[in-house]
């Protein structure tokens, strides 16, 4: 049984998880542990029994993306606007899903759905599914004055479909190699004010 992360040294867990995105952004579903055993500077014995398996593996890492995209989210506080942070909340996703990695670990994802369908569930779950849980808490809670959201998990879909939807079919497409980092923070904008005033009372 993988150990829990309180029980383990928190540096080689970084390590470990940034050899991990590396090598699977590189080599796919069937990318050896031992490569990212290599790159981490640690055993691959190692890997097992922090993790346990391939699978729990990658879903730590994917905890690990969800985490860091839903910060605005958690740190949001009572008398923040709803808007700015939905703001710093699609900003935080357009970073991730346009950096090479995110794309060829989604892409990943894709192709093992029919020959590893467990490890499909493990990402989608631990991530997309995740965030789409965390964003319907948020509205679910967010001020009535700003915002009016009758039925949040259709409300969170509508607000990562505004941000992902065809931007991130065309990179994984290839028919958009890249978003300038410099245009994120006006669409992350314009994302979240095109939603409150969707969901305006």
């Amino acid at each position: 049984m993988p150990r829990a992360l309180g029980q383990i040294d928190v540096r080689k867990h970084e390590a470990i998880l940034d050899a991990a995105v590396e090598v699977l952004a590189e080599r796919g579903v069937h990318a050896p542990i031992e490569e990212v055993a290599r790159r981490a500077g640690v055993s691959k014995q190692t890997i097992y029994n922090h993790y346990g398996s391939k699978t729990e593996l990658v879903r730590t890492l994917v905890e690990r993306r969800r985490s860091r995209i839903t910060t605005p989210l958690d740190r949001a506080a009572p008398g923040d606007r709803v808007e700015d942070t939905l703001t710093s909340y699609a900003q935080a996703i357009l970073e991730l899903i346009v950096s090479p990695n995110s794309i060829q670990l989604l892409r990943m994802g894709v192709t093992s759905a029919s020959e590893m369908p467990d490890l499909a569930r493990t990402i989608y779950d631990a991530g997309t599914r995740a965030s789409r849980r965390r964003l319907a808490e948020f509205l679910a809670s967010a001020s009535r004055t700003e915002v009016v959201v009758d039925d949040p998990v259709q409300a969170a879909d509508v607000f990562l479909g505004i941000v992902t939807g065809g931007v991130q079919i065309r990179l994984l497409l290839g028919l958009e190699t890249e978003i300038p980092q410099e245009d994120i923070p006006a669409r992350a904008r314009d994302c979240a004010h095109r939603f409150v005033r969707a969901y305006a009372p």
